[in-house]
């Protein structure tokens, strides 16, 4: 579950998947520009896209969450570098290897009038 007032970030790109906690909170210190213990969770993927790490830090202490797929790739944006913001739902398609740029709804709730 993503804490209240969170926001979640991709880092775009590929990111070397050796690094850990100390090592991506300062890629997302000099790379991205944002505070690494500002509450935000931040999430990377590796060259192969089979990887994701996030961080996140509860005010408290930095925790470091890891998941690989099985079978296929987690869906990335196709930019360089930068970085794109998601929903706590989109976060879960992603984990889940879902496309979540175009989720595709069963049912969807009809205009009242």
């Amino acid at each position: 579950m993503i804490p209240a007032g969170a926001r979640v970030w991709i880092a775009m790109g590929q990111t070397d998947m050796r690094k850990g906690m100390q090592g991506l909170a300062l890629l997302v210190q000099q790379g991205l520009k944002r505070d690494p213990h500002g509450g935000d969770l931040f999430v990377f993927r590796g060259r192969a896209g089979s990887l994701v790490k996030i961080i996140w830090h509860d005010g408290i202490g930095m925790s470091l969450y890891a998941k690989r797929l099985e079978k296929g790739r987690f869906v990335w944006p196709s930019a360089k570098d930068g970085m794109v913001s998601l929903t706590g739902s989109q976060l879960a398609c992603l984990l889940d290897g879902i496309d979540w740029r175009n989720p595709q709804y069963s049912w969807r709730p009809q205009s009242a009038g």
